[in-house]
């Protein structure tokens, strides 16, 4: 009932879309519900209500409210709008297509259904028929900057990045203040390889709209790609401090700050990281959770939960795609694929290439190489492209890459980034290949329903690890991690030209700097204090890291002149300095892997402790295949005892030198012949499973 004295729901109306536009949406959502209560049969304080309940998470109760309103106001356009918004909030993009198109059908052309209708579209990434809904929006508004930036978005999911920047800058030209167009240019640029011109972009539109978290957080990756690291963390922050709960902005500050060796708040740092990890609030990379001290149970939590958030954001476009896999003939080769950024000068590319050169040589195997990065015209990428097939995917997007290498008619496809680098996961979750399998950049399990296998050995996944993996596991016989036995060590120079003393003993440590944690450096310290005489030598940083870990060294009670740092060099000019190094000594929680078998093939003897991860386990494994369990230690105070002991007795580094020498030709590590053998037959045997119909299932090669 309504007297004189009660507002006319006009009047109640004005007061709710006020308190819409100043964000106040509580309080909106309550107004609305009593205006409602006054004005039952109103349809725009139905709708208002419904936008409301929209704003504030609530999108069962906006439909029934939009519902409503479309029931007492069946021919506005505005409630048909946002009655198909409220579906697609509802995670029903099928719906809401099928009920704009019905709407549209009554009003032929209208650009608000097109542009809504465009929308979900896009959420169904059915991203062809949204350009084309965008388009003829554009008819009927044509001075509308949003559409001609929802234009552009559908452009770049089709791979078309030049002509998503044609239609980014028609909306700055509309709207040169428009925040969102400047964030999408900065898309483009990155998805074009302009890093510099993309940091701008995302500047800009930070600069205009600086409450938005995700502009400081996209800056931040692109400045982190463009090597600004301090800057990069700077923009993360800053992206935490608007969203605490943002799991990417928090994954990445952490990341970063270890990389930096900026240690200040670490701790809590990790903390917030593993309390989210525990209670499922905030998606942590699971790669940057290899670096914390934690157990494989938590590392394996985090990426279950990490894979859970890839697997609902590609659900749409695995649905679009629909790849279906035909079954090979018996006799057909095995058709397999690896896929990588690293297949030029790079950590995985210099692991991997001699034992692909023997792999490619089986006839009953037929080995493709997809690379996510340009060819670098270095000597790893020719002699890659010369054994196997080699597919520059450089300039594909997700969806691309999936239909090339379905369209390839591989079997089996091998993810050799997992969540590192260039993080294939949106690839693999929309199942180009039948059998897809885990293998050597990312030490772990990807908790990813999308991935067949895991390639490990018993070393770093030993029987008491078996529950923290989701893959069907396949252990080789061997280490998991090949090398490239035919890489050369340059002609080594003096210590002197190094910048070493030529007396005393030289510890190294050319770990990545997110590997030497306080904990690690601080035993690394203790070392150095009972070796008189004796200087670590690390690899150099940038951004003042060098400075902060000599700083650190002081606060130890160590010179700080007592670190010598390596600047970046070439492969080749790199290992040779291994020849003024008499021990190397490793790191906990991720050990060295890729700098271990480097020092290890150069003749430098590796230090190491066992950790209780994958990624604490590799070092070890690469050891006892070389027969020097000796190095191998159980704790910190072994580790610290053995390297002091080994530190100040010089005969023993000699005779340990002396036995990696024999052992760079007799030990079965360098054996890619045998590694390649045993990889054919992880591979036979993933095939034959596959082509019988059977499910994966762990094999101990």
């Amino acid at each position: 009932m309504t007297d004189l004295f009660t507002p006319s729901p006009q009047v109640l109306a004005q007061q709710i879309v006020e308190r819409i536009e100043r964000g106040a949406y509580d309080d909106a959502e309550r107004a609305a519900s009593d205006a409602r209560g006054q004005y039952p049969d109103d349809a725009e304080l139905a709708r208002l209500h419904g936008i409301a309940l929209l704003q504030v998470q609530r999108p069962a109760d906006a439909l029934a409210s939009l519902q409503d309103a479309a029931r007492l106001a069946p021919q506005s356009i505005e409630v048909q709008c946002n009655l198909g918004s409220a579906m697609l909030a509802g995670g029903d993009a099928d719906g809401a297509i099928e009920h704009l198109r019905a709407a549209l059908r009554q009003s032929p052309g209208h650009p608000a259904i097109l542009l809504t209708l465009g929308n979900a579209l896009m959420a169904a990434a059915r991203f062809q028929h949204a350009r084309e809904s965008y388009a003829m929006a554009t008819h009927g508004a044509p001075t509308h900057p949003g559409l001609r930036l929802n234009l552009a978005a559908a452009e770049l999911e089709l791979g078309n990045a030049d002509q998503a920047q044609v239609h980014t800058e028609e909306a700055l030209q509309l709207y040169p203040r428009f925040d969102a167009a400047y964030a999408l240019r900065g898309r483009i640029l990155q998805s074009q390889g302009k890093g510099a011109e993309a940091t701008q972009a995302w500047q800009l539109a930070e600069r205009i709209s600086p409450q938005n978290p995700q502009y400081p957080f996209a800056l931040g990756q692109a400045l982190e790609d463009d090597g600004q690291l301090a800057a990069a963390a700077e923009a993360y922050e800053r992206a935490l401090r608007l969203d605490p709960n943002d799991g990417r902005a928090l994954s990445q500050l952490l990341f970063l700050r270890r990389r930096l060796y900026d240690w200040h708040d670490l701790d809590e740092l990790s903390q917030r990281a593993q309390a989210a990890v525990a209670t499922g609030a905030g998606t942590i990379s699971p790669f940057t959770l290899l670096a914390e001290d934690v157990d494989a149970e938590l590392q394996l939590t985090g990426a279950r939960n990490y894979a859970a958030a890839v697997e609902k954001s590609t659900a749409p476009l695995r649905k679009q795609l629909a790849f279906t896999h035909a079954k090979p003939a018996p006799d057909n080769p095995v058709r397999i694929g690896f896929v990588a950024d690293g297949f030029n000068e790079h950590a995985t590319g210099l692991l991997v290439v001699a034992m692909l050169e023997i792999l490619a040589g089986y006839d009953d195997l037929d080995v493709h190489l997809f690379a996510t990065t340009p060819d670098d015209g270095g000597a790893i990428r020719r002699r890659l492209a010369a054994a196997t097939t080699m597919h520059d995917v450089s300039a594909l997007n997700h969806a691309q890459l999936a239909q090339r290498i379905h369209d390839t008619g591989v079997e089996i496809l091998v993810d050799l980034n997992g969540y590192s680098g260039r993080d294939n996961a949106d690839l693999f979750a929309l199942r180009p290949a039948p059998v897809q399998v885990n293998w050597l950049a990312y030490a772990g399990s990807t908790g990813a329903p999308w991935m067949d296998y895991l390639v490990a050995d018993a070393v770093i996944l030993p029987d008491e690890l078996r529950p923290h993996v989701s893959e069907k596991l396949v252990r080789l016989p061997r280490c998991y991690q090949p090398n490239d036995n035919t890489r050369e060590v340059a002609q080594p120079p003096s210590r002197a030209e190094c910048g070493l003393p030529e007396q005393g003993t030289v510890f190294a440590c050319f770990n990545n700097s997110y590997k030497i944690n306080p904990a690690a450096f601080a035993r690394l310290m203790l070392v150095l204090q009972q070796v008189p005489d004796s200087v670590l030598w690390l690899l150099s940083g940038k951004d003042g890291t060098d400075d902060r870990l000599r700083a650190a060294a002081g606060a130890a009670g160590i010179a700080p002149e007592r670190l010598v740092f390596l600047p970046r060099l070439p492969h080749a000019d790199y290992l040779s300095r291994y020849v003024n190094a008499d021990l190397f000594l490793d790191t906990l929680p991720y050990n060295a892997h890729t700098t271990a078998s480097d020092a290890l093939w150069a003749g430098c003897p590796v230090l190491t402790s066992t950790g209780r991860t994958f990624a604490g386990r590799v070092a070890t494994s690469l050891l006892l295949q070389l027969g020097l369990p000796e190095l191998v230690c159980e704790d910190d105070e072994a580790f610290i005892a053995m390297a002091t002991q080994l530190g100040n007795d010089r005969e023993a580094l000699r005779t340990l030198r002396q036995h990696l020498s024999q052992q760079r030709t007799q030990s079965s590590l360098f054996d890619m012949q045998g590694f390649a053998g045993d990889f054919r037959r992880a591979m036979q045997a993933m095939s034959a499973r596959y082509r019988i119909g059977r499910h994966p299932v762990d094999l101990d090669l």
